[in-house]
Protein backbone atom coordinates (compact mmCIF):
# COMPACT_ATOMS: atom_id res chain seq x y z
CA UNK A 1 0.00 0.00 0.00
CA UNK A 2 1.55 3.17 -0.90
CA UNK A 3 1.14 6.09 1.37
CA UNK A 4 1.60 9.68 0.21
CA UNK A 5 3.12 11.38 3.43
CA UNK A 6 3.03 14.55 1.57
CA UNK A 7 -0.48 15.00 1.36
CA UNK A 8 -0.89 13.53 4.97
CA UNK A 9 0.99 16.45 6.34
CA UNK A 10 -1.15 18.85 4.04
CA UNK A 11 -4.51 17.22 5.30
CA UNK A 12 -3.17 17.37 8.99
CA UNK A 13 -2.30 21.14 9.06
CA UNK A 14 -5.68 21.95 7.31
CA UNK A 15 -7.39 20.26 10.00
CA UNK A 16 -5.30 21.73 12.39
CA UNK A 17 -6.37 25.34 11.19
CA UNK A 18 -10.27 24.13 11.25
CA UNK A 19 -10.22 23.47 14.58
CA UNK A 20 -8.29 26.21 16.13
CA UNK A 21 -10.82 28.60 15.68
CA UNK A 22 -13.12 26.43 17.35
CA UNK A 23 -10.97 26.51 20.39
CA UNK A 24 -10.55 29.74 20.68
CA UNK A 25 -14.20 30.48 19.98
CA UNK A 26 -14.69 27.95 22.77
CA UNK A 27 -12.59 29.50 25.25
CA UNK A 28 -14.32 32.37 24.48
CA UNK A 29 -17.44 31.16 25.45
CA UNK A 30 -16.16 29.79 28.88
CA UNK A 31 -15.16 33.53 29.84
CA UNK A 32 -18.32 35.18 28.72
CA UNK A 33 -20.28 32.29 30.96
CA UNK A 34 -17.46 33.83 33.40
CA UNK A 35 -18.47 37.33 33.36
CA UNK A 36 -22.28 37.05 33.47
CA UNK A 37 -21.85 34.90 36.14
CA UNK A 38 -20.33 37.23 38.34
CA UNK A 39 -22.31 39.40 40.99
CA UNK A 40 -23.15 42.72 39.96
CA UNK A 41 -22.24 44.86 43.36
CA UNK A 42 -23.38 47.87 45.06
CA UNK A 43 -21.12 50.04 48.03
CA UNK A 44 -22.81 50.85 51.14
CA UNK A 45 -21.72 53.86 53.07
CA UNK A 46 -22.18 53.99 57.23
CA UNK A 47 -20.79 56.64 59.29
CA UNK A 48 -17.45 56.47 61.44
CA UNK A 49 -19.05 58.80 63.79
CA UNK A 50 -20.41 57.28 67.08
CA UNK A 51 -21.36 60.54 69.65
CA UNK A 52 -24.68 63.08 69.38
CA UNK A 53 -22.68 65.79 69.69
CA UNK A 54 -21.96 67.47 73.21
CA UNK A 55 -24.95 64.89 74.75
CA UNK A 56 -22.44 62.04 74.71
CA UNK A 57 -25.14 60.11 73.88
CA UNK A 58 -24.20 56.86 71.36
CA UNK A 59 -25.15 56.56 68.12
CA UNK A 60 -24.04 55.40 64.89
CA UNK A 61 -25.80 53.69 61.23
CA UNK A 62 -29.15 52.83 62.29
CA UNK A 63 -29.40 49.04 61.53
CA UNK A 64 -32.60 48.54 59.52
CA UNK A 65 -31.48 51.33 57.47
CA UNK A 66 -28.75 48.75 56.02
CA UNK A 67 -30.87 45.67 56.67
CA UNK A 68 -33.91 46.36 55.11
CA UNK A 69 -32.55 47.62 51.39
CA UNK A 70 -29.77 44.89 52.46
CA UNK A 71 -32.55 42.35 52.02
CA UNK A 72 -33.81 43.96 49.14
CA UNK A 73 -30.44 43.67 46.77
CA UNK A 74 -28.66 40.71 48.18
CA UNK A 75 -32.46 38.86 47.13
CA UNK A 76 -32.06 40.10 43.92
CA UNK A 77 -28.45 38.64 43.68
CA UNK A 78 -26.29 41.74 44.43
CA UNK A 79 -23.11 41.44 46.28
CA UNK A 80 -22.84 44.23 48.97
CA UNK A 81 -19.48 45.96 50.21
CA UNK A 82 -19.52 48.39 53.11
CA UNK A 83 -17.19 51.30 53.44
CA UNK A 84 -17.05 53.96 55.74
CA UNK A 85 -15.12 57.36 56.59
CA UNK A 86 -12.26 55.24 59.21
CA UNK A 87 -12.71 52.08 57.75
CA UNK A 88 -12.69 49.29 60.35
CA UNK A 89 -15.46 48.63 62.86
CA UNK A 90 -18.70 51.05 62.32
CA UNK A 91 -20.66 51.94 65.27
CA UNK A 92 -24.14 50.81 65.21
CA UNK A 93 -27.54 52.93 66.23
CA UNK A 94 -30.97 51.27 66.65
CA UNK A 95 -29.86 47.91 67.20
CA UNK A 96 -33.22 45.64 67.51
CA UNK A 97 -33.14 41.90 66.57
CA UNK A 98 -36.96 41.47 66.99
CA UNK A 99 -36.82 43.34 63.65
CA UNK A 100 -36.67 39.85 61.69
CA UNK A 101 -34.55 41.37 58.60
CA UNK A 102 -32.31 43.11 61.36
CA UNK A 103 -32.01 39.76 62.91
CA UNK A 104 -31.28 37.83 59.26
CA UNK A 105 -28.49 40.65 58.39
CA UNK A 106 -27.05 40.72 61.87
CA UNK A 107 -27.21 36.69 62.27
CA UNK A 108 -25.27 36.25 58.37
CA UNK A 109 -22.05 35.23 59.09
CA UNK A 110 -20.69 37.57 56.02
CA UNK A 111 -22.48 40.27 56.45
CA UNK A 112 -22.20 40.62 60.10
CA UNK A 113 -18.41 40.10 59.11
CA UNK A 114 -18.25 42.90 56.44
CA UNK A 115 -19.76 45.87 58.40
CA UNK A 116 -17.56 45.05 61.65
CA UNK A 117 -14.92 45.63 59.07
CA UNK A 118 -15.95 48.32 56.60
CA UNK A 119 -13.42 48.86 53.72
CA UNK A 120 -12.02 52.53 54.17
CA UNK A 121 -11.96 54.69 51.18
CA UNK A 122 -8.40 54.19 49.98
CA UNK A 123 -9.52 50.14 49.30
CA UNK A 124 -12.70 51.22 47.43
CA UNK A 125 -12.53 50.64 43.29
CA UNK A 126 -15.74 52.97 42.28
CA UNK A 127 -15.18 51.12 38.73
CA UNK A 128 -16.61 48.13 40.33
CA UNK A 129 -19.66 49.03 41.80
CA UNK A 130 -23.50 49.52 39.66
CA UNK A 131 -24.47 51.60 42.87
CA UNK A 132 -24.03 53.44 45.65
CA UNK A 133 -26.13 53.78 49.08
CA UNK A 134 -25.46 56.13 51.95
CA UNK A 135 -27.54 54.80 55.13
CA UNK A 136 -28.83 56.71 57.70
CA UNK A 137 -28.02 57.35 61.31
CA UNK A 138 -27.44 60.64 63.05
CA UNK A 139 -23.80 59.85 63.06
CA UNK A 140 -24.00 60.53 59.27
CA UNK A 141 -24.26 64.18 60.04
CA UNK A 142 -20.82 64.41 61.45
CA UNK A 143 -18.64 62.74 59.01
CA UNK A 144 -20.46 62.07 55.64
CA UNK A 145 -20.86 65.12 54.33
CA UNK A 146 -17.31 66.42 54.65
CA UNK A 147 -15.66 63.30 53.29
CA UNK A 148 -14.17 64.43 50.01
CA UNK A 149 -12.84 60.81 49.31
CA UNK A 150 -15.87 59.31 49.72
CA UNK A 151 -17.92 62.16 47.49
CA UNK A 152 -14.94 61.43 45.00
CA UNK A 153 -16.26 57.54 44.67
CA UNK A 154 -19.99 58.89 44.81
CA UNK A 155 -18.99 60.97 41.55
CA UNK A 156 -17.47 58.09 39.92
CA UNK A 157 -20.02 55.71 40.16
CA UNK A 158 -22.50 58.50 39.01
CA UNK A 159 -20.59 59.65 36.15
CA UNK A 160 -20.14 55.97 34.83
CA UNK A 161 -24.22 55.63 34.77
CA UNK A 162 -24.48 54.13 38.21
CA UNK A 163 -27.17 55.64 40.95
CA UNK A 164 -26.78 57.19 44.01
CA UNK A 165 -28.95 56.15 46.94
CA UNK A 166 -29.84 57.70 50.37
CA UNK A 167 -31.67 56.97 53.32
CA UNK A 168 -32.80 59.11 56.34
CA UNK A 169 -29.91 61.45 57.29
CA UNK A 170 -27.87 59.50 54.57
CA UNK A 171 -27.85 61.96 52.13
CA UNK A 172 -26.37 64.20 54.07
CA UNK A 173 -23.50 62.63 52.24
CA UNK A 174 -25.04 63.86 49.42
CA UNK A 175 -25.08 67.46 50.02
CA UNK A 176 -20.84 68.55 48.77
CA UNK A 177 -21.24 65.78 45.59
CA UNK A 178 -20.19 68.08 42.91
CA UNK A 179 -19.65 66.65 39.63
CA UNK A 180 -16.89 67.09 36.83
CA UNK A 181 -19.09 70.15 35.34
CA UNK A 182 -18.85 72.20 38.92
CA UNK A 183 -22.48 71.61 39.60
CA UNK A 184 -23.88 70.16 42.88
CA UNK A 185 -24.62 66.47 42.24
CA UNK A 186 -28.26 67.18 43.45
CA UNK A 187 -28.91 70.80 42.26
CA UNK A 188 -32.24 71.00 40.32
CA UNK A 189 -33.31 67.44 41.45
CA UNK A 190 -35.99 65.82 43.30
CA UNK A 191 -34.42 64.97 46.99
CA UNK A 192 -36.03 63.75 50.33
CA UNK A 193 -34.43 62.93 53.19
CA UNK A 194 -35.10 63.14 57.39
CA UNK A 195 -37.11 66.77 57.73
CA UNK A 196 -36.99 69.36 59.69
CA UNK A 197 -40.12 68.84 61.81
CA UNK A 198 -38.92 65.01 62.39
CA UNK A 199 -35.36 66.17 63.60
CA UNK A 200 -37.46 68.53 65.93
CA UNK A 201 -39.55 65.50 67.22
CA UNK A 202 -36.96 63.53 67.77
CA UNK A 203 -35.21 66.53 70.20
CA UNK A 204 -31.91 66.81 67.61
CA UNK A 205 -32.65 70.13 65.73
CA UNK A 206 -30.45 71.97 68.01
CA UNK A 207 -28.29 69.17 68.23
CA UNK A 208 -26.94 67.87 64.55
CA UNK A 209 -24.16 70.41 62.71
CA UNK A 210 -26.89 71.28 60.57
CA UNK A 211 -30.37 71.34 59.23
CA UNK A 212 -30.22 68.46 56.42
CA UNK A 213 -33.47 69.72 54.88
CA UNK A 214 -32.44 73.34 54.95
CA UNK A 215 -28.58 72.47 53.55
CA UNK A 216 -30.04 70.23 50.84
CA UNK A 217 -32.78 73.26 49.35
CA UNK A 218 -29.65 75.36 49.55
CA UNK A 219 -27.38 73.26 47.08
CA UNK A 220 -30.30 73.74 44.68
CA UNK A 221 -32.25 70.41 45.13
CA UNK A 222 -36.15 70.20 44.62
CA UNK A 223 -36.73 69.23 48.36
CA UNK A 224 -40.11 67.05 48.52
CA UNK A 225 -41.72 65.31 51.37
CA UNK A 226 -44.76 63.57 53.01
CA UNK A 227 -45.36 63.94 56.71
CA UNK A 228 -43.39 62.89 59.59
CA UNK A 229 -42.57 58.44 59.58
CA UNK A 230 -44.03 58.31 55.85
CA UNK A 231 -42.46 56.43 53.67
CA UNK A 232 -41.27 58.86 50.71
CA UNK A 233 -39.14 57.95 48.10
CA UNK A 234 -37.76 60.43 45.47
CA UNK A 235 -36.34 59.34 42.17
CA UNK A 236 -34.34 61.52 39.97
CA UNK A 237 -32.08 61.14 37.44
CA UNK A 238 -30.14 57.92 39.21
CA UNK A 239 -30.14 59.69 42.46
CA UNK A 240 -33.04 58.17 45.13
CA UNK A 241 -33.10 59.40 48.43
CA UNK A 242 -35.56 58.41 51.19
CA UNK A 243 -37.00 60.45 54.14
CA UNK A 244 -36.75 58.29 57.24
CA UNK A 245 -36.24 54.63 58.55
CA UNK A 246 -39.71 54.09 57.48
CA UNK A 247 -38.45 54.19 53.68
CA UNK A 248 -35.19 52.36 53.70
CA UNK A 249 -37.19 49.13 51.98
CA UNK A 250 -38.34 51.12 49.28
CA UNK A 251 -35.42 52.76 48.75
CA UNK A 252 -33.31 49.22 47.90
CA UNK A 253 -36.41 48.47 45.68
CA UNK A 254 -35.93 52.07 43.74
CA UNK A 255 -32.11 51.04 43.44
CA UNK A 256 -32.92 47.54 42.29
CA UNK A 257 -35.77 49.02 39.47
CA UNK A 258 -32.93 51.48 38.23
CA UNK A 259 -30.26 49.23 37.99
CA UNK A 260 -32.53 46.73 35.84
CA UNK A 261 -33.72 49.34 33.28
Amino acid sequence: MNINFKVLRRLSTALILFLTPVAVLSQGNTHIKKSKAMKKKILFVVTSHDKKGSTGEPTGYYLSEVSHPWEVLRNAGFEIDFVSPKGGKAPIDGFDLTDEINARFWNDKVYSDKINNTLSPAQVKAAEYDAIFYAGGHGAMWDLAEDTKLAAIARDIYERGGVVAAVCHGPAGLVNIKLSNGKYLIEGKKINAFTNEEETEVKMNEIVPFSLETKLIERGSKFEKSAPWQVHVAIDARVITGQNPQSASSVGKAILEIINK
